[in-house]
């Protein structure tokens, strides 16, 4: 594929956005000057992935010249071997980036989100993993420079979690996390197992866009809200007064819990933040079939047999079922590491879309 005239077309809407954002009068419309800010800090990024392709590839086909004019053994044949190598990897790179910006961009994919992680098969080793994955996402979080903070939260007896919700702010948050939805299993002898048997236990994820106000139109009179004293750690203020929060939203049946806070208007807040949510994701999931027909969907019912992905302790390893990879490091990753699965995930999704662009 020829990305030289999309490369061309990138920069020539550079020059068109700067110039709009050079007239003062393009500030009298607010909401039009941040979609023309979001859109020049994309392109200039793209443009600049774009230059860097063109470049890299120049000096990709300079050493493969060089190569075929040199002896193989000699100091330049050497040398023009290692440059060939490490520019066929930062092209490949670079020719994904600029691939990404053909496709239209995802308005979700800028998206503060909402991670939701449950219990499933396995008993109190699932809600051990839960806590494991919570600490997973978190670390992951902490390399990007997000912040994370817990919504509500369900302890169980041994110190893990039935269920855990979080939000992430900061940048392209579910553009990189949409993939962790659905069932994660693992493979492990549990603390609890005093004849050392390997246990399969699963707990389900699902990661939602935060929803805006305008994105999802609530009613009052469509909610049931009700307060009630929290439960579990949390310090004094938090256990002796009203300030969990239970909303249930009548036409979809959705029911949110925030207990995370002292303050009954901000468990208020924040819950109607992760129902907005809740149902920002249903309606996607109405209009645009590559999203779950609705939410339980998406993560399955947390059976053993329903995963995207395996954590297999004894064998150091973890495998991605919907691309078939497999790593041997599990204890990396588990800590947060990452980008080795989310990198290829977005790169098959990237080549499935360009796949259908062309047909």
């Amino acid at each position: 594929m020829n990305l030289r005239p999309h490369i061309e077309r990138f920069a020539r809407r550079l020059a068109e956005v700067e110039s709009a954002l050079s007239d003062p009068k393009v500030f009298d419309n607010n909401q039009r000057a941040q979609e023309l800010a979001r859109e020049y800090a994309q392109i200039k990024e793209l443009v600049a992935s774009g230059n860097a392709y063109l470049k890299a590839s120049a000096d990709l086909e300079d050493n493969r010249a060089l190569l075929q004019s040199e002896p193989a053994d000699s100091e330049m044949g050497i040398m023009a071997r290692e440059d060939i190598a490490r520019l066929e990897r930062e092209v490949k790179n670079l020719t994904l980036e600029v691939q990404r910006g053909l496709l239209p961009p995802d308005p979700t994919d800028s998206r503060n989100t909402i991670v939701e992680i449950r219990a499933g098969a396995g008993g109190s080793e699932s809600a051990l993993f839960s806590a494991d994955l919570y600490r997973m996402y978190t670390r992951y979080a902490e390399t990007q420079r997000w912040k994370v903070e817990t919504l509500d939260s369900s302890p169980s007896d041994l110190g893990g979690f039935r269920e855990i919700i979080f939000s992430i702010t900061g940048t392209d948050v579910y553009k990189r996390l949409k993939y962790e939805s659905g069932v994660h299993r693992v493979q492990r002898v549990p603390a609890t197992e005093a004849q050392g048997r390997i246990h399969t236990s699963t707990c389900t994820v699902a990661v939602l866009p935060e929803a805006e106000e305008v994105d999802v139109e609530i009613k009052n009179e469509d909610l049931v809200i009700t307060v009630c004293r929290a439960s579990g750690p949390g310090g004094q203020g938090v256990n002796t007064t009203d300030s969990a929060v239970q909303i249930q939203h009548i036409p979809s049946g959705l029911t949110v819990r925030c207990a995370d806070q002292r303050s009954q208007l901000k468990n208020k807040a924040r819950a109607l933040t992760v129902l907005r949510s809740r149902l920002l994701e249903k309606k996607i999931a109405d209009e645009n079939a590559k999203y779950a027909a609705q939410r339980k969907a998406q993560v399955g019912t947390g059976e053993r047999n329903e995963r995207i992905r395996t954590y297999n302790f004894p064998q150091n390893r973890v495998t991605d079922h919907r691309i078939e990879l497999t790593l041997y490091n599990l204890p990396m990753f588990i800590e947060g590491d990452l980008d080795c699965l989310i990198d290829p995930l977005m790169a098959n999704e990237l080549e499935e879309k360009m796949a259908a662009l062309d047909a």
